[in-house]
């Protein structure tokens, strides 16, 4: 695997820690997204081609009265796989935490 570190331009070392920590945060989500999210087929995508192909995406939002549609070309994803995903980040989410007897 290959990590490409991004610039540290700050003039403090604090500036640059804070940086570098950031960037590690946001590859380890890219990272864990990845796994966890991607159907196999596409699980070996790397962390800069879930950037460009699943957020760096044109979309026209239209919103009506009851429902929100979103149009994007299928050029960048297909629909299916985009459907996939989504519906796998659904199932990510936290039941409530359950009372503890007293």
């Amino acid at each position: 695997m290959r990590l490409k570190w991004t610039k540290l331009s700050c003039r403090t070392f604090r500036g640059n820690q804070t940086r570098l920590q950031l960037f590690a945060l946001a590859y380890n989500l890219a990272n864990f997204l990845r796994r966890l999210a991607l159907p196999k087929p596409v699980r070996h995508w790397s962390p800069t081609t879930l950037r460009e192909k699943l957020i760096k995406i044109g979309a026209k939002v239209t919103q009506h009265a009851k429902y929100v549609t979103s149009q994007m070309a299928e050029v960048a994803i297909p629909r299916q796989l985009f459907q996939t995903i989504l519906k796998r980040i659904a199932n990510f989410r936290l039941s409530a935490p359950r009372a503890s007897p007293t």
